[in-house]
């Protein structure tokens, strides 16, 4: 089992025939969950799966729900981002995640693999998204 960090393919097609908007206001809503490392994840991923997904104490079956960051444009690429996302006074092992479109058919952006296990044990869960930046968004087309 493994999970890649990528864009998935359908995702990328899904943008050329307008299936996702990000803008914060009126965008669409779109959901991180976690995963553990028996999850396969990846550029093949189509949608959001409870399977391999990570469970424990103040995490809820399909994750959170994500602050969209309008997207913009800095020097040539296109960037979106999301605002960090904390699960409090959470008990979980998270391998990875997955971001989702909840509101079209909970299908996939994007798979993240955090490169090894990360714990909390009743504390804040952060996923920290970079900055939104040409060369550091979570989201870029260049």
């Amino acid at each position: 089992m493994a999970i890649t960090s990528t864009l998935t393919s359908s995702f990328k097609k899904e943008l050329l025939i307008g299936n996702h908007n990000f803008t914060n206001s009126s965008g669409d809503t779109y959901k991180l969950a976690l995963y553990t490392s028996s999850a396969t994840l990846g550029a093949t991923t189509t949608s959001f799966t409870t399977t391999g997904q990570a469970s424990g104490t103040n995490y809820t079956s399909g994750g959170g729900t994500l602050t969209n960051v309008t997207p913009t444009i800095s020097g040539t690429t296109a960037i979106t981002d999301f605002s960090d996302l904390t699960f409090s006074t959470a008990t979980i092992t998270a391998r990875g995640c997955m971001i989702y479109n909840s509101s079209d058919s909970n299908k996939s952006v994007a798979t993240i693999d955090f490169g090894g296990d990360k714990t909390s044990t009743a504390g804040d869960f952060t996923i920290v998204f970079p900055a939104a930046a040409a060369s550091t968004a979570i989201i870029r087309i260049a």
